[in-house]
């Protein structure tokens, strides 16, 4: 890799020759200005303002312009002669832990290469020593015109530079927070945990970068001259109020099927959020409307008719009793159907139950004393029958002797 610096790294009073390498590259693609008429390209010429000429790149220098529109030269041997300590060298000033810098500081990253074999042994002891410790390097270095603060770490065997702003360079970000005052529940916190939880860790050599991939295979296609354009898909409305917790659920349900899990995300705490009111303290929720489920009324029980009775007093009997059994029957059936149609709920299918039982009751009393009834008339009209018989008998014997008499 070309280098694009070359120093020192001074660590005390030891010093360790470098040669400072890119460590990024980036991968964007460019596209040049063209002229749409003809498809010309774009050229920038760079022209003097005072004499109007065309400027090639070794007439042009620095300078530095004041508030009223003065233009003060400054060259390359003036930067040169400045007293500054980190003009070739890359001075180390402390050791601190990693998590004490803010990724917000971090700039271009470089990777610091020992330069010569003289420079193998202390780029080493540097290397190991940063390991050992489990901190980093804070330095200063000046590069491109200007003095820079840098943080020095170990990558697999190589010593990085991670260029940093200064802390002055940080902006204080005002304004930015929500302004509103909003409070979140634990059903969401654990909602949320659930969906990190269930997306997990990535590797980070598996990402690349979709957007330019499509960009490339738009411009193949183009050069092969079979590009067919594809509908450009909505963008959604900002500012949309949402179901927090429906959509939180929703990405849970969505993670596990990306990953060939099953399982639902609405039990525990999600379930038990929908059911709480949430008086306006959550954030974008909405409250859902419950429709009642309406109950129909049960049909009254069909009367069961019954059979012809027989001839005789015993067939009365059980014709009466039947009659009445009827009549009580449907009645106690209008008792429940009445009392099941006018609720829904479980005290008015408790009182059918009783007015059916009571009913039920008094049938069984009057079947009763109607059997009994016709038991006995069976027993009258069974003595009547064998008196009947014997009254019969006799005046039939008494008249055979009188027949004997005749014939003689």
């Amino acid at each position: 890799m070309r280098s694009i610096w070359n120093g020192a790294i001074s660590f005390g009073l030891v010093s360790i020759p470098i040669k400072l390498v890119n460590a990024t590259e980036s991968h964007s693609i460019s596209f040049r200005q063209i002229h749409l008429a003809d498809g010309g390209r774009i050229r920038y010429r760079k022209v003097c303002e005072l004499d109007g000429e065309e400027v090639s790149g070794g007439d042009i220098g620095k300078g530095y312009e004041e508030a009223d529109g003065a233009i003060i030269p400054i060259t390359d041997e003036d930067l040169a002669q400045l007293p500054i300590a980190t003009a070739r060298t890359i001075e180390i000033m402390s050791f601190v832990p990693a998590e004490e810098i803010d990724p917000l500081q971090m700039d271009a990253a470089y990777y610091l290469a020992a330069n010569g074999p003289t420079a193998a042994k202390p780029y080493t002891l540097l290397r190991e020593a940063l390991k050992r410790s489990r901190k980093v390097a804070i330095a200063k270095y000046a590069l491109r015109g200007r003095e820079r603060l840098g943080m020095l770490r170990v990558v697999d065997d190589v010593i990085a530079m991670h260029g940093l702003l200064w802390p002055d360079e940080i902006r204080v970000p005002e304004g930015v927070a929500p302004e509103a005052d909003v409070s979140v529940r634990e059903a969401e916190l654990d909602l949320a945990d659930a969906l990190m939880a269930t997306l997990g860790e990535v590797e980070m050599a598996s990402l690349h970068d979709d957007y330019r991939e499509a960009v490339e295979a738009m411009i193949a296609a183009k050069a092969g001259g079979a590009f067919e354009p594809s509908e450009a898909r909505a963008e959604p409305a900002g500012g949309q109020v949402i179901d927090l917790m429906a959509a939180l659920e929703k990405s849970v349900r969505a993670a596990k099927a990306s990953r060939g899990e099953g399982g639902s995300a609405g039990t525990g705490a999600g379930s038990e959020s929908r059911s709480e009111s949430d008086d306006g303290a959550g954030v974008g929720q909405v409250p859902a409307e419950v429709t009642p489920i309406r109950r129909r009324a049960a049909a009254a029980p069909k009367a069961v008719g019954g059979k012809k009775s027989a001839a005789g007093a015993g067939g009365a009997a059980r014709s009466t009793k039947t009659a009445r059994s009827v009549k009580t029957t449907s009645g106690a059936a209008k008792t429940a159907g009445s009392a099941k149609a006018s609720g829904t709920g479980g005290g008015s299918k408790s009182t059918a139950k009783k007015a059916t039982s009571a009913a039920g009751k008094k049938t069984a009393a009057k079947k009763t004393t109607a059997a009994t009834t016709a038991k006995a008339s069976s027993r009258t009209a069974a003595k009547a029958t064998t008196k009947s018989g014997g009254t019969a008998k006799a005046g039939t014997q008494q008249a055979s002797p009188a027949r004997k008499k005749a014939s003689a």
